[in-house]
């Protein structure tokens, strides 16, 4: 029997802890992106090993949630989440230190074991420690949050990057996270659990064997042409193969789901949160996919600095952070439903704009409207949508309901990141050697064949996206002046071919958007109190 609760602190100081170390791990999720030219051309990294640099951390993080929720409730989330907040800090410094695209690869994999451990903690801290009359505004605070960290990372790691380099878009996170290890020890609560869980490793290895194929099948396809990868295995085989383990991860799930699998099944019975789990992993698919080629456009294209470009963001991100909060409050009134739909459409729609104003001579404003547009729709979709989800759900389950959701949210992030990722090479393949045939006519005739090829094979995994390149080296020993010609050619072929593919390849997230908006009319009205399971619910022992 549990121990009755001893409130040391407010509920409100633990939650700002739980949100500070959140934000934190959220931001790193997107702060990156902004520094993709800038460590492309520091790193010498070409644009699929930028890929990886991008997923390694979210696909690690996507793979443990779940399993770090399961070790929150067995040993406690104040401890786990301690523990996920020094590995994080420890590896975002040894992020910062690195110097090839290599090591900074297995730092972001550090970091996102970090941010698996803490993550679980913070919703399932919450539900407990908030009667149930409260926890609307509590994961209404949450939630916009996790919306503020994910369009607050252009903007800040814009003026990181300018002025201090990309490398302290990590170590900023050293010093934040030893003030929030110190908060954690002191205000965070003892919570025990009056059952215990045993931890499901056979999916764990499952669920990670089947995504790294998936995503590692997306971003190498095309730099192997879609063909050969390791001998004779070929990149459509090893995503099959991927398909094929994930596949045989659910049948395993629910075939111990009379024990205690990685996914309880139980819980997708209420249909408001199963339909929460589509539309965050939907939401993080088109948010990562929309601003990773971007991002890319406003500085190797427009060619703004990542603080220029951080600025053009910025409208979205404040008007989003002013519209937050009155969202959270009309859902817990409301029920949050026609909220999050609205917030959907105008989000979808706000970056469909943002598609089509996007040229390639556009300036840092062009597309401030459809900015403004997708800031006042995401300002509205992130606290509903934990409301939502987590509005009938047992204190009992909220550590495996806080790990799914947040695994829903990664996971559609790293797919969507993979997904865009390759489908932006595929349509550069096309796209940039058309564009240099355009541009080849002006040039002397012996340099055309050799300045069309050079694009053809850069689009094919080679190709570097810092800012001011062309996208392919120029040859050694040119003359002056047929150097400048073919440069100033190299430029507008390298502008014209990405914005192009840019912009077809960005109907892929705008779609997937489009689809969870339209989700959201299937969301069932409150139908009943929310009261909850009193006699199971975790109880704090102490801080």
């Amino acid at each position: 029997m549990s121990t009755p609760a001893r409130k040391e602190h407010s509920p409100w100081l633990v939650l700002a802890t739980l949100c500070l170390g959140f934000f934190m791990i959220l931001l790193d999720t997107t702060i990156v992106n902004i520094a993709i030219p800038d460590m492309s051309t520091d790193l010498d990294a070409s644009l699929d090993q930028i890929l990886w640099i991008v997923n390694s951390y979210v696909l690690v993080y996507a793979v443990l949630l779940i399993t770090a929720g399961r070790l929150g409730d067995l040993y406690g989330p104040k401890q786990l989440f301690i523990i996920g907040l020094v590995v994080f800090t420890l590896a975002s410094a040894a992020c910062g230190f690195a110097t090839s695209p290599g090591q900074l690869v297995v730092a972001r994999v550090v970091q996102g074991v970090g941010g698996a451990l803490l993550t679980p903690q913070t919703l399932s801290v919450i539900t407990v420690i908030f009667p149930p009359e409260k926890r609307g505004a509590a994961f209404g605070i949450w939630g916009a949050v996790a919306g503020v960290a994910t369009v607050t990372g252009p903007t800040l790691g814009g003026y990181l990057v300018t002025d201090w380099g990309w490398e302290w878009i990590f170590f900023v996170n050293v010093p934040v996270g030893v003030v929030t290890v110190a908060l954690a020890a002191v205000v965070m609560p003892k919570l025990k659990l009056n059952r215990r869980h045993r931890l499901d490793w056979v999916g764990t290895l499952l669920a990670t064997v089947g995504l790294f194929l998936i995503t590692y099948g997306l971003i190498e396809g095309e730099s192997h042409h879609w063909g050969d990868v390791w001998g004779p295995i070929t990149i459509p085989e090893l995503i099959g193969a991927g398909v094929l383990v994930m596949v045989i991860f659910f049948l395993h799930q629910y075939a111990t789901r009379a024990k205690e699998p990685l996914v309880p099944f139980s819980i997708f019975s209420d249909r408001n949160f199963s339909l929460m789990n589509w539309v965050v992993g939907a939401i993080a698919f088109g948010m990562l996919g929309l601003f990773l080629p971007l991002v890319i456009y406003l500085q190797s294209v427009i060619g703004l600095s990542a603080l220029q470009a951080g600025v053009a963001v910025a409208p979205m991100s404040l008007l989003s952070m002013v519209i937050a909060p009155f969202a959270g409050r009309a859902a817990d009134r409301m029920g949050g439903k026609w909220i999050l739909f609205t917030g959907l459409t105008l989000w979808s729609g706000g970056m469909a704009l943002v598609v089509w104003l996007a040229r390639a001579d556009a300036g840092q404003w062009t597309l401030l409207p459809g900015l403004l547009v997708a800031g006042t729709g995401l300002g509205m979709t992130f606290a509903p949508l934990q409301t939502i989800a987590m509005r009938d759900i047992a204190p009992r389950m909220a550590g495996a309901a806080s790990g799914l959701i947040n695994t829903s949210r990664q996971l559609g992030g790293v797919i969507g990141s993979a997904a865009v990722g390759a489908l932006l090479q595929a349509r550069l393949a096309t796209e940039l050697p058309r564009a240099a045939q355009d541009e080849a006519g002006a040039l002397p005739e012996q340099y055309r064949g050799q300045f069309v090829s050079g694009f053809s094979e850069a689009s094919t995994g080679s190709l570097h996206v810092g800012a001011g390149q062309t996208g392919v080296p120029l040859p050694p020993g040119l003359p002056e002046q047929v150097r400048q010609v073919i440069a100033g050619a190299a430029e507008r072929a390298f502008r014209e071919g990405f914005t192009h593919a840019m912009r077809l390849t960005l109907i892929l997230p705008l779609a997937v958007l489009a689809a969870a908006a339209l989700s959201c009319l299937f969301i069932r009205g409150r139908t009943r109190t929310p009261e909850r399971e009193r006699d199971t619910a975790p109880a704090a022992v102490g801080s």
